[in-house]
């Protein structure tokens, strides 16, 4: 198995990246979360994951471990590829997808292109204990930021604001406050907005 890849920088790209290391060039697979990531330079780390099938090998590049391990757990779950995986990957934020797991957060988790409803409850049914588990996360915590969260972009999505944009803007602002209130949340995200 691959673990990482230390190398050159050879091409970089929104889904792919080349990176040679000894004279040979690996092509891998990335997310966009791991596009923005990657600096343009030279020399880059990217922690791999290996998939092996009947007709091809595909390698595919993280600039984070966690997200490698969300990677993992997300194609775990039956009816997830890796090419879904690596979408839900792209469309929100490894800490995001934590989070609507460990929450139980069907429609943040469906919002996804090609997830459906079925798929999103079993996403959350599978890999929530897990998740609460791996990365040493309080349920109770969430339910209650959720919660809030959900609450205010109701609300915004009322007021006629974008439910993707809305969600961006409270993200942020539940992450540097958890303790809001659901008034507090709105009036901020409405100055953001």
């Amino acid at each position: 198995m691959i673990n990482h890849l230390n190398g050159k920088l050879v091409e970089k790209n929104p889904t792919f990246v080349i990176v040679e290391c000894g004279g040979v060039g690996y092509f891998l697979n990335i997310s966009l979360h791991t596009f923005s990531l990657i600096k343009d330079e030279e020399s880059i780390r990217i922690y791999t994951h290996l998939q092996v099938k009947e007709d091809s090998h595909t390698l595919f590049g993280f600039m984070e471990l966690t997200e490698r391990e969300i990677f993992r757990l997300l194609i775990s779950v039956s009816g997830i590829g890796s090419s879904t995986a690596r979408t839900m990957l792209s469309s929100l934020s490894p800490d995001e997808i934590k989070e609507a797991i460990a929450s139980g957060n069907v429609p943040s988790i469906q919002a996804i292109k090609g997830i459906g409803a079925k798929t999103a409850q079993r996403v959350i049914l599978d890999l929530k204990d897990k998740i609460l588990k791996v990365f040493d996360m309080d349920e109770v915590s969430h339910q209650k930021n959720n919660t809030s969260k959900e609450e205010a972009l109701s609300a915004l999505e009322v007021l006629g604001f974008v439910r993707r944009q809305s969600e961006k803007v409270v993200d942020k602002i539940v992450s540097q406050d958890p303790s809001l209130s659901v008034e507090d949340i709105i009036k901020l995200a409405l100055k953001n907005l």
